[in-house]
């Protein structure tokens, strides 16, 4: 069912709910703090695959999670929330404030193992985007704490300990805190080790995320930590639509009387549940079709053997919830289009998605007969008769014939690079995606005070933060004629393309100007996917002037805008160009020293060539305070 509201906005509330970004906590949703009603889980429309992969993980949760992937408003939150209601009540120790049973380890400490015990709804815990790293693994209670108590305050982990850990826009949760979840669900325990505390708790949760892939993509570590994926869009037949719109029209108008029409169907689901959850055991996977898992992981290339775990779980799986005994052959195809969903090698700056067929392929029929070889026990030749290989130019040909006139030979491009400090910054910033991880003693006139620490110790104390630094890369590129000339662009495209590269894993915000002609355009907004960037920098054309002025004011304006939606993301400019105009105005180093009073940080490419030299890139940084860089790699000069 797709959302037509901002899935930013919870469809239910629970309590008081804040900006998500704003870090402070949210109410735990759960059946027992559920204010308003839900939309039913079966009442969803349009996203069958999305709802199959999240009941594949109620019935067995050893399969390790979700990862919904999709555009906004695809009812990617809406499935995940109507989950909870759904999954059977869980046996935990009475007095515990969270679902620890007895045995386990609380971050009270050892739970008693005749502790009485009582049934509670499984909880549904959010972790909101901009959440500290404190509020994830817990922390010294500050209350308590400034009365001169040492007691701990849990956090998210121990909440969603035996229930849902839901983490919307999961690709752009800092690096710490996605190094503490990875942890955490990897081992089964939450660690705090930090300002005096150190202490142990298990923390066993079913790992749900959804993303928009337009904001960016994962970390390949998080990335196969989720057992499933699923790829969800806005479906394009008008029927689906027009029901999408009836409920939600309805849900609208009455929340309550709509969630009373689908309670039966509700129920059946919850039932349908429970029932597969007591048969997974007894579910079999045949040898023939585990050998079928294996081998199509092995032709797809997918890395480690994850993927063929989760993929013969998840078969298991949906087999239990429709009541076979055996695996057949639809469920381990649709299993398989699940597990491998996110697996599968991708580039993430090609923009091509993998094909879903290639698991078809890869499967094969199982019931069809073995390839033959072809004749000879060889490959079969490519073309052309006698089995002699052919060329599409014809080139094969023209080499054996000695009266076939030579075909002229153009060397591709050299291929450059841009230098290892082209993005870099002069000092730690406290921009996206870096946190506080402990504490030190304060250097002189500190700016990052960490209150708690100071009032414990009696001493000024400041943070320690980790974590990639996600700044804002404005790349101003020199597409006039003259760059275009012996294919210079050519050369460096591929060195702006790897600059990408080193962007998309500091998971950076990239904006791309071109100057050419007569002006500057801003080809790729700040926050585009990189793709887009990515595709914008190798289709982009040369001619005419060298408006290199305009280039370096379109820069400024960028950075100077930004900088007023996110103050502490710092931004560097990276300007590339060959300096092939005449400044006799001045206008070039003026803007180029506007464009260091804007930015953090000015690297100026410099890609002149031959023996006559205007020298003008190097008086851009000189004006702007920056740097000055030559690419690595360029072709070397010609002997006279």
């Amino acid at each position: 069912m797709n959302d037509v509201r901002n899935e930013r906005s919870p469809i239910v509330a629970g309590g008081a709910q804040p900006d998500r970004r704003s870090g402070e906590h949210r109410t735990e949703w759960s059946r027992a703090s559920t204010a308003a009603p839900l939309y039913p889980l079966s009442a969803i429309v349009g996203q069958e695959e999305l709802v199959e992969a999240l009941l594949i993980n109620a019935v067995a949760p050893e399969v390790g999670g979700v990862l919904v992937r999709g555009q906004r408003g695809t009812a990617k939150s809406t499935a995940v929330r109507a989950l909870a209601p759904l999954l059977p009540p869980v046996e935990a120790a009475a007095d515990q404030p969270f679902a620890f049973a007895p045995g386990e380890r609380s971050p009270r400490g050892a739970v008693p193992a005749d502790a009485p015990i009582a049934q509670r709804p499984g909880a549904l815990v959010e972790l909101p985007l901009g959440t500290t790293l404190d509020r994830l693994v817990g922390s010294l209670d500050l209350e308590r704490a400034l009365a001169g108590e040492r007691a701990f305050e849990a956090g998210l982990l121990a909440r969603a300990h035996r229930g849902i850990l839901y983490v919307d826009e999961v690709n752009l949760l800092p690096d710490h805190l996605v190094d503490a979840l990875l942890d955490a669900a990897a081992s089964g325990i939450a660690r705090v080790e930090r300002e005096a505390v150190s202490l142990e708790h298990d923390a066993s949760f079913l790992l749900v995320g959804t993303m928009n892939v337009e904001e960016g993509e994962l970390r390949p570590q998080l990335l196969d930590r989720f057992g499933l994926g699923v790829e969800v869009r806005t479906p394009t037949d008008p029927a689906v639509r027009a029901e999408i719109v009836r409920r939600r029209l309805a849900f609208e108008a009455d929340p309550e009387a709509f969630a009373q029409r689908w309670s039966q169907p509700e129920a059946d689901l919850a039932t349908r549940i429970a029932d597969a959850r007591a048969l997974i055991p007894a579910v079999e996977l045949g040898e023939r079709e585990l050998l079928r898992i294996t081998g199509a992981c092995a032709k797809l290339g997918v890395d480690g053997l994850r993927g063929d775990i989760v993929w013969a779980m998840a078969a298991r799986a949906l087999a239990a919830l429709e009541r076979s005994a055996v695996v057949t052959e639809d469920q381990l195809r649709r299993a398989g289009a699940l597990a491998l969903a996110h697996r599968r090698r991708r580039d993430p700056l090609e923009g091509r998605e993998p094909d879903p067929a290639e698991i078809e392929q890869a499967l094969g029929d199982p019931d069809g007969p073995e390839p033959e070889p072809p004749p000879g026990g060889g490959s079969p030749p490519s073309g052309g008769g006698d089995g002699a290989p052919s060329s599409p130019d014809g080139a094969c040909e023209a080499a054996t014939d000695p009266r076939a006139p030579a075909l002229e030979r153009r060397d591709p491009p050299v291929p450059a690079r841009l230098p290892t400090d082209a993005l870099a910054l002069d000092r730690r910033g406290r921009g996206p995606h870096t946190g506080a991880i402990d504490t030190r003693p304060a250097r002189a006139e500190p700016e990052d005070i960490a209150i708690v620490a100071t009032l414990r110790s009696g001493e000024l104390r400041e943070h320690l933060r980790r974590g990639r630094e996600a700044a804002l890369v404005c790349l101003v590129v020199d597409a006039s004629g003259s760059m275009g000339a012996r294919r210079r662009l050519a050369r460096v495209k591929g060195a702006l393309i790897e600059l990408l590269r080193e962007a998309y894993a500091r998971r950076d915000r990239v904006a791309v100007i071109a100057f050419r002609d007569a002006a500057a355009e801003l080809i790729v907004v700040p926050g585009a996917p990189l793709e887009r960037a990515a595709t914008a920098l190798r289709e982009l054309p040369t001619g005419g002037r060298t408006p290199l002025a305009a280039g370096l004011v379109e820069a400024e304006r960028v950075i100077r805008r930004e900088a007023q939606r996110e103050a502490e993301r710092r931004s560097v400019a990276v300007v590339l160009t060959d300096g092939r105009t005449v400044d006799r105005d001045g206008a070039v180093r003026r803007a180029g020293r506007r464009l260091g009073l804007a930015a953090d940080a000015v690297h100026v490419v410099d890609t002149e060539e031959g023996r006559v030299r205007l020298g003008l890139a190097s008086e851009i940084a000189a004006a702007a305070g920056g740097s000055v860089h030559r690419l690595v790699g360029e072709p070397r000069r010609r002997a006279a």
